[in-house]
Parts: C-alpha cells; sequence; structure tokens
C-alpha cells in the first residue's frame, strides 16, 4: 500500500506539472498528458507487432496498395505542418506503416510511432481513395493529438490506481495491456470517461479534415463518408453511452468545421 501511495503522489505531481502546458496542435486544447511518448511508442510497437502476427493482412493488393497511398500522402502532407509549426516532437518517434487486414469489422485505428491499420469491413464504406483519407485523416489526427496517451493517462489514473506506466507494466500487465488497447480503439470495448472520448472523436473529425485538405482530398467528401456510416446495419447505442458522436451531430459538426478545412485545400490542376 505504501509503495502504491508513493507512486500516486509522484503521478499527481507529474499531472500538475505537466497538464498545464500540454495542448493539441491546431485546436490548442489543453490535455492530460501524463506518459513519456518514447515509452507509449515502444509499448505500442509491442501490441502492433502481436495484432499483425495473429490477424491476416489482406491480400487484395489494389486496396493494399490504396492504403499505403492515401496513409503515405497524408503523413507526409501532416510532417510538412508540423515543420512549419515547429512541432516536429509530436512525430519524433514515428516510423510510418500502413497496412490492411482481413476483418470484417469497420474499423480502423493509429497507433503511437505511426502504425496505421484499416481493417477491409470499412472497405465498402470508403468506397473509393477520398473516401480511404477521411478515414486516415481521422485516425491520424487521433495519433498527432495524441489522444491514445491521454486516454491511456485516464485510464491509469482511474483503473489502475494511477501507477505510472512502468510500474502498471510490472505489476499489472494484462490489466495494462487492455487498458492500452482500449485507449488506442484496437478492441470494442467502452473504456471509461465517456465524454473524453465523444470529445475526442469531434476534436479528430476537425483535424482530420484539415489533414486530409492539406494532402489535397476535398474535405466536403467526408459528409458523404459519414452519411454512408450511419446507414451501417445493426443496433447503435444512444449517443449519450457511446463514445462516439451520434451521426447528425458528427454530420453536423463537420458541416460547422468544413470553412476552416477550406482553407487548407489547394488541390493542384
Amino acid at each position: 500500500m505504501k509503495r502504491v501511495n508513493k507512486y500516486r503522489i509522484v503521478f499527481f505531481t507529474t499531472l500538475l506539472a505537466i497538464v498545464a502546458c500540454s495542448r493539441v496542435p491546431l485546436t490548442g486544447r489543453k490535455q492530460l498528458h501524463l506518459l513519456p511518448e518514447s515509452a507509449v511508442a515502444s509499448m505500442a510497437l509491442t501490441q502492433y507487432s502481436d495484432f499483425l502476427s495473429s490477424h491476416k493482412l489482406s491480400q487484395d493488393k489494389k486496396n493494399s496498395e490504396l492504403v499505403k497511398k492515401v496513409g503515405t500522402r497524408i503523413s507526409h502532407a501532416v510532417e510538412k505542418y508540423l515543420k512549419q509549426i515547429k512541432r516536429e516532437d509530436l512525430i519524433k518517434n514515428f516510423n510510418w506503416e500502413f497496412n490492411l487486414v482481413e476483418d470484417k469489422t469497420p474499423n480502423a485505428w493509429c497507433m503511437p510511432g505511426g502504425k496505421v491499420v484499416v481493417y477491409t469491413g470499412i472497405l465498402p464504406y470508403t468506397q473509393d481513395e477520398t473516401g480511404l483519407a477521411v478515414v486516415l485523416g481521422h485516425e491520424i489526427a487521433h495519433a498527432i493529438a495524441r489522444h491514445g496517451n491521454e486516454r491511456l493517462s485516464q485510464q491509469l489514473l482511474y483503473q489502475l490506481g494511477g501507477l505510472s506506466l512502468e510500474v502498471a507494466m510490472k505489476d499489472k500487465p494484462q490489466e495494462t495491456k487492455n487498458a492500452f488497447l482500449i485507449a488506442y480503439a484496437v478492441t470494442g470495448q467502452l473504456g471509461v470517461l465517456l465524454p473524453y472520448s465523444r470529445l475526442h472523436e469531434t476534436e479528430a473529425d476537425k483535424l482530420g479534415l484539415i489533414f486530409m485538405a492539406m494532402s489535397e482530398y476535398d474535405p466536403h467528401k467526408a459528409i458523404d463518408f459519414w452519411k454512408r456510416m450511419s446507414q451501417m446495419g445493426g443496433q447503435k447505442p444512444p449517443a449519450f453511452l457511446s463514445t462516439h458522436p451520434s451521426d447528425q451531430k458528427r454530420i453536423k459538426n463537420i458541416q460547422k468545421f468544413l470553412p476552416q478545412a477550406l482553407k487548407y485545400y489547394k488541390p493542384q490542376n
């Protein structure tokens, strides 16, 4: 018990020292960001390797190459932008990878370090290159905004008693792994602090529009994509229980974000 209390003191001291100076790029929102990004990236690499070893990469060469093409195009635009605003530190530990895996779930995610996975189940909704850019812009936005770090910090604080990542991995390895997978949306489980997750989704929608616009993809197409997603079969939880905004609210927010995103949209003729 004394040991746990000791680490809680360190945890909250770190919280007070860091949270005031951690801000999301473009939005300027202050965020809970307690974990060294290098440590999170190291853990991400392990979990990413475990995921790929247990999932089959798609044999669809055309769509696999499209995922890599769109992902590379967006990542390069993001890198260029971060260099311009002198925030290269946000991608210091990134080594981009883009993979398409065989899974009927309509999902995609980006781990720290730029490890991106798209599930084949989302392709019927993306339909084309620009639709895929909506998804990848959104997922890359989560990584650039360090939403996973923020989410994992919350998990450590509320579920694991405020332990540091190193101590949590040693004393509660399975619980820490589960917290990581939830934080980076690799599982379908709902985590704690649902309003924060909805905030992250809305923020990623806004940043994702800007990132796809920077990559010369028309951000207007995001509305079409989310309308297709709204027609997904199966029962959806009500908005107050979901980690995502309702379809109608999301589309309304995207329409509100479009004018800012269009400032970055300069397609080449």
